[in-house]
């Protein structure tokens, strides 16, 4: 499978990675998160080249993560902004962060603390199951075939049946 062909591929992680599957990629959206919303914070804060944060801008913007939103009209200046799919991405982003506190933090400690502030205590995201409520980790799911890739599930039985 080839970089480029990633979102064309029967398997939604895949087609995600198409869109967000890079270091600058995800360190835009980490700082979107975090409230920033224009080219010249982003390129300040990340130290990234002008040329690769336009062309990673872009992409969450072609895709519909970000819209481009004006704050100034003479001269024309406009700041990037989450969309309801970008805000979408948020529980990704807290699970990748969570990871790093638990694996990649110093004897510090993790570098911020996540508040939630319906109660005011600080938090780590927590995955449950949609129907039950129930915390759910990677031995608690069953992986089934879904109508997004019964063409390729076809073609993988076909090719064993044939095999045997």
């Amino acid at each position: 499978m080839r970089w480029e062909e990633l979102d064309q591929q029967p398997c939604s992680l895949s087609r995600t990675l198409a869109v967000v599957g890079d270091r600058w990629t995800l360190l835009v959206l980490r700082d979107c998160f975090l409230g920033v919303r224009r080219f010249d914070e982003f390129e300040k804060r990340l130290g990234v080249t002008r040329h690769v944060l336009a062309d990673r801008l872009k992409k969450l913007v072609e895709y519909g993560v970000l819209a481009k939103v004006p704050y100034q009209q003479r001269p024309l200046r406009e700041e990037y902004r989450l969309t309801e799919r970008g805000l979408e991405l948020h529980p990704a982003i807290m699970a990748l962060v969570s990871w790093g506190d638990r694996h990649m933090a110093d004897e510090r400690g993790a570098p911020i603390r996540h508040v939630h502030r319906g109660c005011g205590q600080p938090m780590r995201p927590v995955t449950v199951c949609s129907e039950c409520g129930e915390p759910v980790g990677a031995r608690d799911i069953r992986v089934e075939v879904g109508p997004g890739w019964l063409d390729l599930a076809e073609d993988i039985l076909l090719d064993k049946a044939g095999q045997q």
